[in-house]
This record gives C-alpha cells, structure tokens and sequence, in this order.
C-alpha cells in the first residue's frame, strides 16, 4: 500500500504498463465462474450447429438435365486466333427498316449491321473434348463487347444443335487479371494483418466453403433455405470469429451478441417478406432456379440471403463493441458496468452511423442499373418503392440494419455485465492488472 503523497508518482507507469500489456499480451482472463457460464450458453449452441451440418448435409449438388440457358450451359475456355474487318452487309441477314427510321434502338441496330464495320472473329476452343477445333463469330459494331486478337473468352456449346452452331462466345475470360486481384488482396492482408491476417484468409476460405459446399447445395437437395442459412451462417460466425480473434470470453461474448441479432433478423426478415408479399422470384436467374428446382422456397432463399448478407457486418460491430468495452475495463478496473455501458455505447452510436450507411449505400450500388431504369421511365418514389425488385432491396437493407443497430446495445450490455462482474471473482481482471503493473514498475526502477 503506498502513501498518499507517493500516489501521483506511479501514474505515468501505470498507463505505460496498460500499453504495454495490450500491444503484447492478451486480454485479461475473466474468472473460472465466468468461464463456466459462457461455456454453458456456446457449448450446446455449438453442438447443436454441428448436429445441423451432420443432419442437412447435402452430399453433393443434384443433378440434372441442362437447359442451355443463362449460367445452365456447358462451356469451354477459347482463344481468339483471328480478327478481320468485313462489310457489315456481307455477312448479316438483317434488312434496314423501309422507312428509314434511326430514332428507335432497333432501327439504329438494323442500320448499323447493314452499313457499319463488323469485325469477323475466328475462335479457337482450348480445353474440352472438342479443344482445337475452331469456329467463326461475328461481332456487331455497336457490340458491348469486342473481341481483340490473342485474347481469352469463354464459349457455350450446345450439343443439339448444328456443327456449324455448336459454340459461341458468351464472355470474356477474365480468370488471370481476378487471380492477380486475389493475390494482392492476400497480400494485402498478411503484410498488414500479420498472423491475424493469416487467421482471417483461412477463416475465409472455411466461409467460402460452408457456403459452397453445405448452404448452397442442401438448398438444392430441397432443405428449408431459412434453417440452412441460420446453420450455416452460425457455423461461418463460430470458425471465423473463433479463429481470427482468439478463444476467449471476449470472443465468447462478440458471438452471443452476433447470434441475438441474427435471430432477430430472422424474425424480422420472416414477418416482413411475408407481410410484403415478396416471393424472391424476381428475375431471369430466380426464375430460372425455380424452374429447374421447382420444390427450392425462393421467399426462403431471400430470408436466407439477407441473413448470410448481414453476418459479415455483424461480426465487425460486435467484436468492435466488446473490445471497446473490454479496454475501457483495463483502462478502468473500477468504472462499474453501467460506466462501462455509457461508454461502449458512445463508441458503438459512432460506429453504427458509419455501417448503416455503408450497408444502405452498398445495396444502391449493386441495384443501380435498376434504379437508372426506373429514373427513365420517370416513375414516382412510391412506384419504384412498391416493385418487388425494389422491394425486396429494401426489405433487405432495413431488416439488416435494425439487426445491425440491435447489436450494438445487445453486445455492449453483455460484455459491461461480463467484464464487470469479473472484478471481483478469483483470478479475474483486476487480479491480472495488478500483476503486470508491479512487474511493470519493477522493470523500470531497475532500468532506472
């Protein structure tokens, strides 16, 4: 015990320990009692999730017979060996409009493949049983998309039809420049991030692979699309909040908070698709899912998307929240949980302002094209707001930011009552900041 005049002296030390301590060194452990309860809630929830995985698991995706529409067709790589020049009248069918009118699009397209320059491509078909065999394709003037001498693409063959129509070019093939962007990324990640970034490229790859291999082929097999998401998103959110940030009552925390908000998602998700009357077929590829798969729930399949859409920032607000919390508690072993609240939550009403308007402006983008169309039709907000491609993003966006906005009290409440509660039980967080402050001062009075 020092004395009240020693009191100011050790204040400097004491804050250079605190620093110290967190640059190096884990969090403080919480108490054995604590320990026991945490493991009681996350135990059985992650027993349960494994039971899920083992119950629903798909095997593999089912098969069937391809259409040969949109993303259902077989393709092959291909190379373009060729490009020459021709008059677009030798070699399209299409007459030019007997009026002459250019002032609709088609038209302006029927004009330009009869008086234009076309560009008349030889392809060669690089892998596949059919690799060396070369085809021709013409490409419009006004095309979006021109082929260039050397460059890779992507061709559809379709078996049924004649020789000479069996492959066309559907796509450019962009596998090297997105190869280097992921390396980079990589890169990017473990230079900055060090051993946590490694964490989080592996915590990564154990995403990419409970949604490939379980979420979206037990979706297919036919499973409830809502119980497989809530499965397989707890499954992404235990292996890459665990693996990334440690085995720890923080940790522990951040995902009972995750997990309350994901529910609360799903409640919300449920009532409003429902209440809406969305039924998550909107498109050329919904549609053509449900007329492959005819028994998948799409409505389910929207709820299951916007669950899986929400976990990644979930995971951000919550481990951010507990690890203000659990360091507003090493900076101040004494501010009681409600001290601790109040100041968690000032970080967290930061923190959500900036997300929200991320997530909203995140799904604007991705939705824009459609919005563009809707701004040429002149059409009113409430219109636009009122279709179901709209509606759903909406719906989307919303519902994910209430869970979002929930989680910040929800996980800044639970780690206030857990750190707090720890002070006073054996082994817990004041015991462990009191050990490195002595050591602390020791070290500098002999260096001194």
């Amino acid at each position: 015990m020092t004395s009240p005049q020693n009191d100011p002296a050790p204040q400097p030390p004491q804050g250079h320990t605190h620093a110290h301590r967190h640059s190096h060194g884990p969090a403080a452990p919480v108490s054995r009692h604590l320990r026991k309860v945490i493991a009681a809630v996350l135990i059985p929830f992650a027993t349960a999730v494994v039971v899920g995985l083992i119950a629903f698991w798909p095997g593999g995706v089912p098969d069937h017979e391809r259409t040969g529409v949109g993303f259902d067709r077989q393709t092959q790589d291909g190379k373009v060996v060729q490009v020459v020049n021709v008059d677009c009248a030798d070699v399209n069918a299409a007459q030019v409009p007997p009026t002459g009118d250019t002032s609709t699009p088609s038209g302006r397209e029927a004009v330009n493949e009869q008086e234009g320059e076309c560009a008349k491509a030889t392809i060669e078909v690089t892998s596949g049983d059919d690799k060396g065999r070369r085809f021709v394709e013409v490409v419009q003037p006004d095309a979006p998309r021109q082929l260039k001498e050397g460059q890779g693409v992507v061709v559809a063959y379709a078996p049924d039809a004649p020789r000479d129509l069996q492959y066309s070019v559907i796509d450019v093939n962009r596998k090297i420049p997105m190869a280097m962007l992921a390396g980079i990324f990589a890169l990017a990640v473990v230079l900055v991030g060090r051993m946590r970034g490694v964490m989080a490229l592996v915590a990564l790859a154990v995403s990419f692979a409970v949604l490939t291999l379980f979420i979206l082929p037990a979706i297919l097999q036919g499973s409830n699309p809502l119980v497989v998401a809530v499965i397989g998103a707890s499954a992404i959110m235990l292996a890459a909040l665990y693996m990334c940030h440690g085995v720890t009552a923080r940790t522990s925390v951040a995902v009972i908070g995750t997990l309350i908000s994901l529910l609360l998602i799903g409640l919300l998700g449920s009532l409003f698709i429902g209440w809406a009357g969305l039924s998550g077929n909107t498109d050329d590829n919904t549609g053509l899912i449900k007329g492959l798969y005819p028994d998948i729930d799409m409505s389910g399949l929207l709820l299951a998307g916007i669950i899986i859409g929400s976990l990644g920032v979930l995971d951000d607000v919550t481990v951010t929240q507990t690890s203000a919390v659990w360091e507003l508690h090493q900076a101040d072993p004494e501010m009681g949980w409600k001290g601790l609240y109040r100041a968690g939550i000032r970080i967290g009403r930061d923190h959500i302002a900036s997300v929200v308007n991320t997530l909203v402006l995140a799904y604007a983008g991705a939705a824009l094209p459609l919005l563009l169309l809707f701004s040429i039709a002149q059409s009113s907000v409430g219109t636009v707001a009122n279709s179901e491609l709209v509606a759903e993003e909406i719906v989307r966006t919303l519902v994910g930011s209430i869970g979002l906005v929930a989680s910040v009290p929800v996980t800044t409440v639970l780690a206030a009552l857990v750190v707090s509660a720890d002070r006073a039980g054996p082994g817990g967080a004041q015991a462990a900041t009191a050990a490195p402050a002595r050591t602390g001062r020791g070290r500098r009075r002999k260096t001194g």
